[in-house]
């Protein structure tokens, strides 16, 4: 069992930059893989980056790649997601998620997101 808890959510205007955090609780996470998804208003909830356990291999949905940034720092149970040069259109709540089996499809622990505001 993991429990995450996302944080540093909030209102940028274009161009800026945000950094998220999720906290996990538990002695597994560093053997777990994470990821991030992100929902907008309306719409169905989508990948957005994912980390191997190590932080050695990372993925990237097309419409964030060269501008996200995925970390891990696996002696303080926290997965990162940096967020620069941000748009109108990564308004949505942001989620972290436990992959524990490495699949990039069976994620079985998640945060209650945080919310990303991009003004224009």
């Amino acid at each position: 069992q993991v429990q995450l808890v996302e944080s540093g959510g909030g209102l940028v205007q274009a161009g800026g930059s945000l950094r998220l955090s999720c906290a996990a609780s538990g002695r597994t996470f560093s053997s777990y893989a994470m990821g991030w998804f992100r929902q907008a208003p309306g719409k169905e909830r989508e990948f957005v980056a994912h980390i191997s356990w190590s932080g050695d291999k990372t993925y990237y949905a097309d419409s964030v790649k060269g501008r996200f940034t995925i970390s891990r720092d696996n002696t303080k149970n926290t997965v990162y997601l940096q967020m620069n040069s941000l748009k109108p259109e990564d308004t949505a709540v942001y989620y972290c998620a436990a992959d524990p089996y490495s699949t990039m499809a069976d994620f079985g622990f998640w945060g209650q997101g945080t919310q990303v505001i991009v003004s224009s």
